[in-house]
């Protein structure tokens, strides 16, 4: 009985929490939306959370997601908005880090690659596991590296096409700032992104989807 009403508990609460940060992405979102630096760039950029927001909203009371994912998610699509609010060559953030390092060019663009590695691949992995698809864990690691690779390349692709029909009007959106190996080194952040996560946050992610197997909020 006990088990039970702490359960209710704990779901009404994670519930709460994730109703209220849905509500500061969009506030976030609204609020990048006012002046962005290029509003044609801030479309493209932002089109995944606007994609995203409301295909969690809508399968979540048959597929609801870890909580260490719902976190993850969440710190991808600030991300997104940062970069498209002032373009990832513009993000003060970048300076901040091209300064500390003493860089060449703005890095904040590779942080979204690296994140477009790192949150994909747990995405990936989740519903591999949870879908039951398989059992191996590194078969799992395995096909979710190749899905975030893929993920990547599609991104280049999408890049190129933008660029071959928007012409220069695509120059922030592709944020390349002058590197003629952009494009490698992107797939490769991406790369680095999904194999940091599966090194450092497999062990949680197993332990949380377990937990929600068992009937249990993770």
């Amino acid at each position: 009985m006990l088990h039970s009403q702490l359960l209710v508990i704990n779901t009404v609460r994670r519930e709460k929490s994730l109703i209220f940060s849905m509500l500061a992405l969009l506030l976030v979102l609204l609020l990048s939306a006012i002046h962005p630096y290029d509003r044609a760039t801030w479309i493209l950029e932002v089109t995944p959370v606007l994609v995203a927001l409301p295909v969690m909203a809508a399968t979540y009371s048959r597929f609801p997601l870890t909580t260490l994912l719902y976190i993850l998610i969440f710190a991808h699509a600030l991300i997104l908005i940062m970069g498209g609010a002032y373009t990832y060559a513009r993000v003060p953030l970048g300076f901040w880090m091209q300064d500390l390092l003493s860089l060449s060019r703005n890095p904040y663009d590779k942080i979204g690659h690296f994140a477009q590695g790192f949150v994909p691949f747990m995405v990936t992995r989740e519903i591999l596991r949870r879908g039951g698809y398989l059992s191996s864990h590194r078969m799992t690691a395995f096909l979710s590296i190749c899905v975030v690779m893929a993920i990547s390349a599609w991104y280049e692709l999408i890049e190129w096409w933008t660029a071959l029909a928007l012409g220069q009007g695509a120059y922030e959106f592709l944020g390349t700032q002058g590197d003629i190996w952009d494009t490698q080194s992107d797939m490769f952040f991406a790369f680095i992104g999904a194999t940091t996560a599966w090194v450092t946050l497999s062990r949680l992610h197993d332990r949380q989807m377990n937990r929600m197997k068992q009937g249990e909020i993770a």
